[in-house]
């Protein structure tokens, strides 16, 4: 007669039989390198979703990005390029007509004659700044960035161990740097400038950024230029780092002006001593960027009447914004020459920008993103409004953010 039956084995056990036990294990370190703060914009962007999908009324104002998608001429390409063939690897540096085409479009806006060899097609500017920074900054090297300023410069520096050093900048020099205020922070091995910024939309004179490209030349400091809002100014074009100095590591994308934020591709024009390193960078960290993306990328050049058409339009909801936020007791400092946003002084409303934003995404549904993600120091007095919507999501949040000012 048979014995009693052996246990049935779990389905992990049968096919790991020799698998740790919960009990008798010690869990393996978590890098500190992944200790960093959070991007706060998505975190608002995830609290927005979740109201959105319980009631169905949120205004988002929240997120740097357009909310018209790419171009007519980019989605024909696109749907052509999907069954023309299989969609394999690239070269690490990007398909040669998207990176000649770039290069390219420097003669045509600054009149700046670029090498395609020293362009590098990247996984959109986040992928760009991730390469650059590898490239060009060892642990331990001092790198200044401007406070306010894009919380992943300084996430994505910190992570890879390179010291920051916070620039504070307001309305006394327009939210952007001098040279005296470098020279109050020397040594410093790199210096991360965005032209129009964010969260300011501040914009340098050809002035201004040469004499900072004069000193970063004149001291050995690597200059990386995040350029990714030019043509999205309101009154004259910003000027590229590379018409002032050749050595300058420019950064730009698809996202912003061309509607392609989901395509995930952005670029770098790279000084020849940096483009194989970068390169081999590529090869390993990404193998190469998104390959529909940079197919029909090279079109997207030639959208230019639309895409236009989206930049008058956040003219004109920059102009409703700039105009109700005062009334809504939030004064503006700064400019907003470029990008979509306005960057708002909210010291007379509360003292902690995190709560305040919470209590106007749960009263009145608008979605914003609180000062602190854009500087550690005094963001807790400031928010940054996104105006990249819709001209009548743009009125309807004024509209509800000038009411709860006068009811409270």
């Amino acid at each position: 007669m048979a014995g009693p039956l052996a246990p049935t084995p779990s389905p992990r056990e049968a096919h790991y039989p020799s698998a740790v036990s919960s009990t008798d294990r010690i869990r393996p370190k978590i890098a500190s390198r992944a200790d960093i703060a959070p991007f706060y914009v998505m975190e608002v962007m995830k609290a927005a979703a979740e109201r959105e999908a319980a009631t169905g009324d949120v205004l988002h104002l929240e997120v740097g990005q357009p909310s018209t998608g790419a171009a007519e001429g980019v989605l024909s390409e696109a749907e052509r390029l999907l069954r023309s063939g299989p969609l394999g690897y690239t070269d690490a540096t990007g398909v040669p007509p998207l990176r000649e085409r770039i290069a390219a479009s420097y003669m045509d806006l600054y009149g700046v004659t670029v090498d395609a060899a020293s362009v590098i097609v990247t996984t959109g500017a986040s992928g760009a700044f991730t390469l650059a920074f590898l490239a060009c900054f060892d642990a331990g090297d001092r790198v200044a960035l401007l406070e306010p300023g894009y919380p992943c410069y300084r996430n994505a520096l910190e992570a890879f161990g390179v010291e920051v050093v916070g620039l504070p900048v307001g309305p006394e020099t327009r939210f952007q740097p001098t040279s005296e205020m470098l020279n109050a922070v020397e040594p410093l091995d790199g210096l991360v400038l965005a032209s129009p910024a964010n969260p300011t939309g501040s914009a340098l004179t050809v002035e201004e950024l040469r004499s900072i490209c004069t000193w970063c030349s004149r001291r050995g400091v690597r200059l990386i230029a995040d350029e990714i809002y030019h043509r999205l100014t309101y009154g004259d074009a910003a000027p590229t780092a590379l018409g002032a100095w050749s050595d300058a590591v420019v950064i730009n994308s698809f996202s912003k002006y061309y509607s392609m934020t989901g395509w995930r591709l952005g670029w770098i024009v790279a000084p020849e001593p940096l483009v194989a390193p970068i390169e081999h960078l590529a090869q390993n960290l990404t193998i190469s960027p998104p390959t529909l993306s940079q197919l029909v990328a090279v079109s997207a050049f030639e959208c230019t009447d639309e895409l236009d058409s989206h930049v008058r339009r956040y003219a004109a909801n920059r102009d409703v914004l700039l105009d109700a936020l005062p009334q809504a007791g939030m004064p503006l400092h700064a400019p907003a020459d470029g990008a979509f946003y306005a960057y708002a002084d909210i010291s007379a409303l509360a003292d902690d920008s995190q709560e305040l934003c919470r209590v106007w995404l749960d009263e009145i549904g608008v979605a914003a993103t609180p000062g602190i993600d854009f500087d550690p120091n005094r963001g807790a007095s400031w928010v940054r409004f996104s105006f990249a919507g819709s001209t009548d999501e743009i009125a309807a949040a004024a509209e509800r953010l000038i009411d709860w000012y006068r009811r409270r």
